[in-house]
């Protein structure tokens, strides 16, 4: 079944590599135009948006700080500016710090905390603004298995997750009535660029592989359909919610 988005106005956060990447290309082959938020590496923004164009949409990348309320006011300027609207929010940067809770501070906790969840609400604030009234919006965040599940080193990103998908479930409470779709999708264990800061990857992709019953790891283009789907009638009753994309892994205990 082909989902068409053409006309639509995407942001994609941390969209230079791994999921959003697959994310944002996946939206433009749809026939979407996508922004591309960046913080540290130009050149894969820049490769991202070379994909976009090749899918046959329209690009722009901005370098902004997600937990910077001033970077965040630049940025749907900017958005706003070259597109005239947005339909779409796909919140997908985040950071954290890997360390046992013996090693945390308050500055570890408080830094993941304001990226991964935080920022949801100033930037939806945002949207509600760049959405034409009278039209669908979605919003999307990306979330993981941590949320849920306790996995070594990852206390505080888990926690922040956790609030992200409470803070999806308010905001689709509120939002509803005007007609924008709030939801998340949660990934199982990606083999992406962040994967490597994990300091017991080799052992995670392992237990992933052993207790995955589709007997493969999830990849960025399967988080992709899943956002693609969420972003198209087909899921017009569907507020509030986490889909799990992880080939079965959660069900396992």
């Amino acid at each position: 079944m082909h989902i068409d988005l053409s006309g639509k106005k995407v942001l994609v956060t941390g969209g230079s590599r791994g999921i959003g990447r697959a994310i944002a290309v996946r939206l433009a082959e749809a026939g979407a135009d996508v922004a591309i938020n960046y913080l540290r590496k130009v050149s894969s923004a820049e490769k991202t948006a070379d994909l976009i164009r090749a899918a046959g949409g329209e690009a722009m990348i901005i370098k902004a700080n997600v937990a910077n309320e001033q970077h965040l006011q630049s940025m749907f300027d900017q958005i706003e500016s070259q597109f005239g609207k947005l339909d779409i929010l796909i919140s997908n940067a985040a950071s954290g710090v890997l360390k046992p809770v013996s090693e945390l501070t308050l500055h570890h906790w408080h830094w993941t905390m304001d990226i991964n969840a935080g920022t949801l609400i100033p930037m939806s604030q945002h949207f509600r603004r760049a959405l034409p009234q009278g039209t669908t919006g979605n919003i999307i965040a990306v979330s993981s298995l941590g949320a849920i599940r306790a996995i070594p080193n990852y206390t505080a990103v888990g926690a922040s997750k956790a609030a992200l998908e409470s803070v999806v479930r308010h905001l689709a409470a509120e939002l509803a009535s005007e007609n924008i779709h709030v939801n998340a999708v949660s990934a199982g264990l990606v083999e992406t660029d962040a994967l490597r800061h994990f300091p017991n990857r080799e052992e995670l992709i392992k237990r992933s592989l052993e207790k995955t019953p589709a007997g493969r790891l999830t990849t960025p283009e399967d988080v992709a359909d899943t956002v693609l789907f969420l972003c198209s009638p087909l899921a017009d009753m569907i507020h509030g919610q986490t889909i799990i994309v992880d080939g079965g892994y959660s069900i396992l205990g």
